[in-house]
């Protein structure tokens, strides 16, 4: 059975902005539609310095309180050598416990004083239907969720579905490999109302069985 951790905001790992809680049980919900055995854990710092026995790791906490993060950034590092599956949600695609190496892991980091996002609302999100298999079926779809914007993005990232603002393309979904682990970066899931939409569940649930190997 595929198994999978959701490292989830809570105790030193919340913020006032999302209700991280929520959010995962969501994620959690649609893993285990697809028949994997997950746990839900706010013990972010402990956890990734001991990543060892996972196949997907979901990313869905905010950084926390500065500390020392030796211990998981080894875990880290230990894990994607391993060709561990990682999803980063909204908050978490841009940082996880500080560590340095995450932006290269997920190829976005959040700038101050140029990234933002628009009033939380409905939008259009574009998709790239024929750029990737996690893609494949979804198309355009409308979603109420929280727009990042002027993410400061890695060279390589091609979007899988993005938005635009201010006359822009902004990237809001995409796939990367790392040497033998797999990376899915996904910018939208402020809160629930995200995860009512049919298409952006198709994304994670598609994209959860491309990080496994199951697609």
């Amino acid at each position: 059975m595929t198994r999978s951790l959701i490292l989830s905001g809570g105790g030193e790992y919340r913020d006032p902005w999302h209700p991280f809680a929520a959010t995962s049980e969501r994620l959690a919900g649609l893993l285990r539609t697809l028949g994997h055995e997950v746990e839900v854990s706010e013990f972010v710092g402990d956890r990734v310095a001991d990543l060892s026995g996972w196949d997907l790791v979901v990313v869905n906490a905010a950084a926390g309180p500065p500390a020392d993060t030796t211990a998981a950034a080894n875990g880290l590092s230990a894990a994607l050598s391993s060709g561990v599956g990682v999803l980063a949600v909204h908050v978490g695609a841009c940082t996880l416990l500080g560590l340095s190496a995450w932006e290269s892991v997920t190829g976005a980091a959040w700038v101050s004083g140029q990234s933002m996002h628009p009033k939380t609302g409905l939008c259009r999100i574009t998709t790239y239907p024929g750029r990737h298999p996690i893609g494949a079926p979804v198309t355009d779809f409308d979603i109420i969720d929280e727009r990042y914007s002027y993410l400061r993005t890695a060279p390589d990232v091609v979007p899988l579905a993005a938005h635009e603002h201010e006359g822009k393309i902004h990237p809001l979904f995409w796939a990367r490999i790392l040497g033998r682990s797999r990376v899915v970066t996904d910018a939208l899931g402020h809160d629930e109302r995200s995860y009512d939409s049919a298409a952006h569940r198709e994304l994670i649930s598609r994209a959860a069985r491309w990080l496994t190997r199951e697609l």
